[in-house]
């Protein structure tokens, strides 16, 4: 008979992540009489926020919300645009070994920083404005997509960069004709779900003085108008859901077309897409650009 199989190392983690959670709960200092208290309060200013919100700063509630927009979407565009080039640097097959480990510790670095933190600390130099919300959000999303590119690129099937290696390809050519074409879907993707991010920490660095709907917010809280801050929260709830479905939308409408033509190009079959009259012709990559 087989022995019975060990489980002190199972045994010894579970212990010592209880032991974690007990020395939490102690170390936090709650009040434990006063838990029974807050679902009252919570359902108290709940109603002092939306039983009667107050609609007569509406107009400036859509600037701000506008300007928060903008902030993410900045921020976005900004991370983007550095993030994926040193993503793919960082990459295996692409990039050299040290420069792999010298971007992956930096990105490492900035993923340790919170966007807040990053706001205070340029707040120094460019001031309480948008920019500075934008310029946050374009430096801590570097991390984080950063990262997505390279591991968009280290799970791609290896095919194509052979190929192009074996035609004596050099890693710059590799990269264009081999990953980015199939990279691309996913990596705008990525992008597109780093703007719904963006919208919401938005409101997070008005809180902290960079502007936009977190700096009404932070206002209208410290004065106790929480009618006004029933509303603004009533905008920010429509404006981030709204946001949501349409990138949302464009997010699944690039991964499906990116599977229709992986499924053709393996079956070895064009892909096709319906034209104006609604016939269905070819889609070709030929010299004809179409």
């Amino acid at each position: 008979m087989p022995g019975k199989p060990r489980k002190t190392y199972e045994t010894i983690a579970a212990i010592l992540l209880g032991l974690l959670v007990i020395v939490s709960i102690a170390t936090l200092n709650i009040t434990w009489s006063e838990l029974s208290q807050v679902p009252g309060q919570v359902w108290h200013y709940l109603q002092l926020m939306f039983a009667e919100p107050d609609w007569s700063k509406l107009d400036r509630a859509l600037l701000e919300m506008w300007r928060s927009i903008s902030m993410a979407w900045i921020g976005m565009i900004g991370t983007v645009v550095l993030a994926i080039p040193l993503g793919m640097l960082a990459a295996r097959g692409v990039g050299p070994a040290w420069l792999r480990a010298l971007l992956r510790g930096l990105f490492a670095v900035i993923r340790a920083f919170p966007e807040a933190v990053i706001a205070i600390i340029l707040l120094t130099v460019t001031g309480l404005t948008p920019f500075t919300g934008a310029l946050a959000l374009a430096i801590s999303g570097i991390g984080q997509q950063a990262k997505w590119a390279y591991e968009t690129i280290e799970s791609l099937p290896p095919g194509p960069a052979e190929a192009v290696r074996a035609a004596g390809g050099t890693t710059a050519e590799t990269v264009r004709w081999a990953l980015w074409p199939q990279a691309a879907p996913s990596l705008i993707s990525f992008a597109l779900y780093r703007f719904e991010i963006n919208i919401r920490t938005s409101a997070v660095l008005g809180m902290v003085g960079a502007g936009g709907i977190g700096a009404m917010l932070a206002n209208y809280t410290n004065y106790r108008q929480w009618d006004v801050v029933g509303m603004t929260l009533i905008v920010v709830i429509v404006a981030t859901m709204i946001v949501d479905a349409i990138s949302g939308t464009i997010r699944r409408r690039i991964m499906e077309g990116a599977t229709v033509r992986a499924n053709a190009t393996e079956s070895g079959q064009p892909a096709h897409r319906p034209d104006r009259s609604g016939d269905v012709v070819a889609a070709t990559d030929g010299a004809n650009g179409r």
